[in-house]
């Protein structure tokens, strides 16, 4: 019996990117054949014959893959059964009907817990040493500190608030342990026992959450429930000399709400921004220059040198395939549904 085709149409950067040597060595180890497929593709309407002519049953790729035609035969052998994408959303990629005709499709899944986990800690302590601040102010007005009138903030024995307490909210508390914080958490589908897990305090509520805590982290979920559920009240109750981040999902936030608050509290609430409502954020937003917001460009996913953790949990869910397993973050149709 032959070894099933795996297609990689990657770029070159995504190949030594998310490919490099070590990795690639691991994909090297499981029985496929492989077929690299260079992209951009010379002529982008060869792409469904390219398909056809290798009828691969697995197709490893990331974001410069072309859309998969929805009249492509799937879910069946010697057809397309199985998408390990090395990023995230796959709504660009994979039209609903392939995985309603059985096609199997993953993303990154938790591989980039860790990478945007370590970016929220770079965000809250942005905000705490007003970093976002001094850096343009240096650069641009020729700033300098004002002796005992200048306030910076630390991180240490500071009381956290997670709003949401999924897998990059539960890689943040070994981050944030030896700054001696107190944690606490709101998320009402999360069971007790992960909660005891990992030590932190459960809130009873999302008002609790955030007038009892110097900063808020923002990581819940999108759905049409979530939408804009942090809203002016809430971002006003955060205490005096605290701070808001956001690397969870933009819509959760009202976000003139959180323009005007930011402007009422200038001296006393700084606000670490990576996702917004509207990306790429508008240039003329009013979220720019307000001088108590860090901005980042949606950048707290895999950093460049750590794509290579997708592709190496990307290998992993290829085993289980080939294992008949079940697969490590499916997409299935209701996740498909509710993804952004």
């Amino acid at each position: 019996m032959s070894s099933p085709v795996i297609l990689l149409p990657l770029t070159a950067d995504e190949s030594k990117d998310f490919l490099p040597p070590p990795v690639q060595a691991k994909l090297n180890s499981l029985p496929l054949r492989q077929v690299p497929v260079p992209l951009p593709l010379p002529d982008p309407s060869s792409w469904k014959s390219i398909l056809l002519q290798h009828r691969p049953e697995i197709l490893l790729c990331a974001w410069g893959c072309p859309a998969l035609p929805e009249d492509l035969p799937v879910g069946q052998p010697g057809q397309l059964r199985y998408v390990a994408y090395l990023a995230g959303s796959v709504k660009k990629l994979v039209p609903r009907k392939l995985i309603e005709n059985g096609l199997r499709v993953t993303n990154w899944g938790n591989a980039i817990s860790r990478t945007i986990s370590e970016c929220g800690l770079l965000l809250i302590l942005t905000a705490m040493r007003r970093a976002g601040y001094w850096n343009v102010a240096m650069h641009r007005d020729g700033a300098w500190k004002d002796g005992m009138k200048t306030v910076t903030q630390s991180l240490f024995c500071r009381s956290i608030g997670l709003h949401g307490f999924g897998a990059i909210a539960q890689e943040m508390i070994s981050l944030l342990r030896p700054f001696d914080v107190s944690i606490s958490a709101y998320s009402p589908s999360v069971p007790d026992s992960v909660f005891q897990k990992y030590g932190v305090t459960r809130s009873p509520s999302l008002e609790q959450l955030f007038s009892q805590h110097d900063i808020i982290v923002e990581l819940a979920p999108y759905t049409p429930k979530n939408h804009h559920i942090v809203t002016e009240q809430l971002l006003r109750s955060i205490r005096p000399g605290g701070a808001f981040i956001n690397i969870g999902r933009g819509p959760v936030v009202d976000e003139a709400a959180l323009i005007r608050v930011a402007r009422d509290r200038l001296n006393d609430l700084q606000i670490g921004l990576d996702v917004y409502e509207t990306e790429p954020l508008p240039k003329d937003s009013p979220l720019r220059g307000i001088p108590n917001i860090a901005l980042l460009p949606h950048i707290a996913g895999p950093t460049k040198d750590r794509r290579q953790d997708t592709a190496t949990f990307a290998i992993e869910n290829l085993a289980r395939f080939l294992r008949d397993q079940p697969l490590e973050s499916q997409i299935t149709l209701d996740v498909y549904d509710r993804a952004t």
